[in-house]
């Protein structure tokens, strides 16, 4: 766990430096300020705050709808809009001069739950930094549910990929309005002769062999080849004999680490 808590450390530290979000990805809405230029037309550079209702004021074009649009959706769209009887091969750059205030809510397995304001392009871990990182026992998934179109969506993020696995496919771009739910680990227990008996947590790939290192490995009595598992399924217990190391177990379940008597 202690190793886990570290990598996880370290994925954040590295997302809070390396600036990992994308600008482009960035979503424009009312109170922005944007700063908007035209490669080689001085003339036609421009600083405007987007309106109430999505709207900004660009010199020869008047009224520009950009609300709910990215900067490169923006960018393309004025560049379009120039190009039809203005300029020739327009370049229209963006750059957000001052971030409205957005918010979304981190709750869960995090060390600051609640409302967390956006300061700009926000990523899953950067979300987790500004919510003071994971807390003790996070699970391995979280769940970000976000309005698309008028409709619930779902999202779920593989922490444990994330963070001990690199794959930043799962690093995703946080939005305005986001709810995002850190899941427990799941917890198995540890009893008998081991040097912690204690609750652990088990997900994912645990096995009898991770959770008896957990617990401090087994004490100078204890039934090596004896382990079993107590295990509730539909409401009944049953009881797993003689198991191996390498068995995988579940969440709640109870590992059994018998004295040996001879």
């Amino acid at each position: 766990m202690i190793g886990t808590k570290i990598a996880a450390v370290a994925v954040l530290l590295l997302c809070v430096f390396c600036g990992i979000a994308a600008a482009d990805d960035y979503i424009i809405g009312p109170g922005d300020v944007l700063k908007i230029s035209v490669y080689d037309h001085d003339d036609l550079q421009t600083v405007s705050r987007v309106s109430e209702n999505g709207i900004i004021i660009l010199p020869l074009l008047g009224q520009v709808s950009v609300n709910r649009l990215s900067i490169s959706q923006t960018s393309k769209k004025i560049a379009d809009l120039y190009s039809d009887g203005y300029i020739v091969n327009p370049q229209v750059s963006i750059f957000v001069q001052e971030f409205r205030s957005k918010k979304a809510v981190v709750l869960g397995y995090v060390n600051n739950p609640g409302l967390i304001e956006l300061s700009g392009p926000t990523t899953f871990l950067e979300l987790l930094s500004k919510a003071g990182g994971l807390a003790a026992d996070f699970g391995e998934t979280a769940t970000i549910k976000r309005i698309v179109n008028g409709k619930n969506k779902v999202i779920s993020v593989n922490i444990k990929s994330l963070t001990l696995g690199g794959d930043m496919s799962q690093n995703i771009p946080i939005r305005e309005g986001d709810t995002v739910y850190i899941s427990k680990a799941g917890m198995c227990y540890v009893t008998g002769e081991v040097k912690d008996p204690d609750a652990y947590p088990c997900d994912g790939d645990a096995t009898i062999l991770k959770l008896i290192t957990l617990a401090g490995g087994f004490t100078g009595k204890a039934s090596r080849s004896g382990v079993r598992i107590m295990r509730i399924i539909d409401g009944k217990k049953i009881v797993i004999k003689d198991v191996e190391m390498g068995t995988q177990i579940l969440p709640d379940d109870i590992i059994v680490v018998p004295e040996s008597f001879f």
